[in-house]
This record gives C-alpha cells, structure tokens and sequence, in this order.
C-alpha cells in the first residue's frame, strides 16, 4: 500500500511516496524550501510543487508545525500568523484540486505524525508506558505515548525553561543561529529533558529531527537522565510517514474512541488519544498499519 506523506516544516516543505507495508518511503524524497513568509497560499503552492513532482493522484497526508485540530491549523510557531484558525485541510485539498482530482489532504500536528511513525516502525515499537518523541529542527516538536496511546498537540517545546521557550534555547536552529559546540548544547538539551522528566516521568525518549543523523556527536554527552534516550531510527522521514499513516487511515474508516465505541463523524482526522483507564482497553494506536486501532481491518 502507498499513500503519500508531505512535511512542512518552518525550513523545508518536503514528500514522498510511502510504503506502509515497510513504513520507509517508497521513493526518494523531494523537498522546497519554505517560503518567507510562511503564508497558506504560498506554503499550499509549495505542497503542490512536492506533490505534482511525483505525478501523484491520491490520498494526502501532510504535517503542520503546531496544533491540528479537525483540520483547522491553531497555533503558528515558526510560520506566518496567518495559519491560525484556518480550516488548512480544505486549503491544501482544494489546491491539490480537491476531491475529483482525488487528492484529499488529511492534516496533522508534524511531531505527532513523527511519533506515529517511529511508535509503528521506529524506535517505539513495542514499547509500553510513556514514551516521548522530540523532534530538533527549527523549533521542538513533541508527541507522548501512553501504552502507545497519542496525546496530541502537546507542544511541549514551548515549555518555559529559564525565561524563555525551550525550542528558542534547545532546538537545533538555536545551535546554528549562536554557533554553539556540541558541547555546549547538549548541555541545553539535558536541562530541557530534565524539566520533560520532571513533568511527564517517561520511560524513553526518543530524539528525533534531521539532527538524529548525527546522535554520536551529541547524546553521549548527556547525562542524569533517568529516562532511556535513543536517536530516532526513522530519523528525518518520520514526518512523511506519519504523515501517509494519517491520509490513509482517514480514507479506511472512522477511528474507535477511547472507550471502544466508534468515534463521531469527523475523528478519522485525529489521532486516537489517551482517555483513562478505558484507553488500555483498546489495541495500541500504533498496532495497526494504518497508525489507529483497528481502522481499516
């Protein structure tokens, strides 16, 4: 099964087709730079530039670097302002040429797509507890897991840490732009984990964003964390991926809810999240190929 992912990001807009079978793109990536400013219509172009490069006809899942909410983009970071309360999903499908061009877009939180991937085919697998998937780039993106449970929108890299949001102190952008050493930063980044830990007390953490390529040069410097840390195995494709999980699964049916039942019209939109106890009742949100319980079985 291929479905096609796209990852918008406040430095790059980049997809590829996915292959869900084996949850690692099926061709190689293509990527355009994001636009200054990061508006809707010009971001939508460069979707569409991504796209049509693949001659691509159908299903799309795409990422968004801040809260999704039943299509509609809330927060905008490292993007133009411009974003928040829109309903970015019908933007993005009506410039792909909506449903007769079968190209419907699904949208969804870029770290959350990130943790669904590297939860299914990644670093989480199979891992129970509470997981948590930090993504370094231009800001910090961030998805926890409960028994492989999705809280989304958490955006933990606004957490404050020292007067300031953490992504403006520990991101990878924050190292480039102050020209720091591995050194030094890997010390920013531990006392950002520390204050996650403190907060959430998870098992693993899983670090993610295109600086995964290079966790030898800065993981081995982290220290007194009590938490596994391990670099993401899906590294700077987890998006993508994520990414084709959600389109598909909005196109095999409507997600159960927490308690079993199935959910309102609309979900299929969402991940599945963590309810209470009733949530343990349910198969894991990454169990299935498709990143939900059940959907499309």
């Amino acid at each position: 099964m291929r479905v096609f992912g796209v990852d918008i990001g406040g430095s790059g807009i980049k997809g590829a087709p996915v292959d869900l079978a084996r949850g690692d793109l099926a061709e190689e990536r293509y990527k355009v730079l994001t636009p200054h400013p990061a508006t809707p219509e010009a971001v939508a172009d460069c979707v569409k530039a991504v796209v049509d490069h693949f001659g691509w006809t159908g299903p799309v899942g795409a990422t968004f670097p801040g809260v999704v909410t039943d299509g509609t983009t809330r927060t905008a970071a490292n993007v133009d302002q411009g974003w928040i309360g829109l309903d970015a999903d019908a933007l993005l499908t009506g410039r792909l040429g909506g449903e007769s061009a079968a190209r419907p877009v699904t949208l969804l939180n870029d770290a959350d797509a990130a943790g669904l991937a590297e939860m299914r085919y990644g670093a989480g697998r199979d891992r129970s507890g509470t997981v948590i998937v930090l993504t370094l780039g231009t800001g910090i993106g961030s998805a926890v897991f409960i028994d492989g449970l999705l809280v989304p929108n958490t955006e933990l890299g606004h957490l404050e840490l020292h007067g300031h949001d953490a992504e403006k102190r520990a991101s990878t952008k924050a190292k480039e732009d102050e020209g720091l050493n591995w050194q030094h930063w890997a010390h920013r980044v531990q006392k950002y984990l520390a204050h996650v830990e403190m907060l959430f007390s998870p098992e693993l953490f899983v670090i993610g964003g295109g600086v995964s390529r290079k966790a030898e040069k800065f993981l081995p410097l982290i220290e007194g964390i009590r938490a596994e840390i391990v670099p993401a195995q899906l590294q700077n494709n987890a998006g993508i991926v994520g990414a084709a999980m959600a389109a598909h699964a909005a196109r095999a049916g409507e997600p159960p809810a927490a308690d079993g039942s199935r959910a309102a019209a609309g979900a299929g939109r969402q991940p599945a999240t963590a309810a209470g106890s009733a949530a343990r009742a349910v198969r894991s949100a990454v169990d299935s190929p498709v990143g939900w319980p059940d959907a499309g079985r």
